[in-house]
């Protein structure tokens, strides 16, 4: 599993025979960046999902790399979600859009299942 502070050493076999010199990554919904040997890796983070702080994590691409924070009205979203047919909105807007797991447990989840 890759996460924020999965270990160098383990990630190292991965991205060192690239030759790109950053690569953008998701899916652990938690923004990062860091450097793995030569490249640099960020992950944006999520908008609708997101770990840690309540609103939407992104990332702006340009000259540089510049990691985003957005907040939003968290209530009329998960209002707004409520309002469509998806069959777990109830369930989703309790657990992750009015309150999200904290980075912390987020890392430690990540961290156990990585050494499965």
């Amino acid at each position: 599993m890759f996460y924020s502070s999965a270990p160098e050493a383990r990630l190292l076999p991965i991205f060192e025979g690239l030759t790109a010199s950053l690569v953008v990554c998701g899916h652990t919904h938690m923004q990062f960046d860091r450097m793995i040997g030569r490249t640099r890796v960020v992950n944006a983070g999520s908008v609708g999902m997101p770990f840690g702080e309540p609103g939407a994590d992104w990332l702006l691409l340009g000259p540089d790399v510049q990691l985003r924070h957005t907040n939003y009205d968290a209530t009329a979203a998960a209002d707004r979600m409520r309002a469509t047919d998806y069959p777990d909105a109830e369930e989703f807007v309790t657990q992750y859009v009015l309150k999200q797991p904290s980075a912390a447990e987020m890392l430690d989840l990540f961290t156990r299942a990585s050494l499965q």
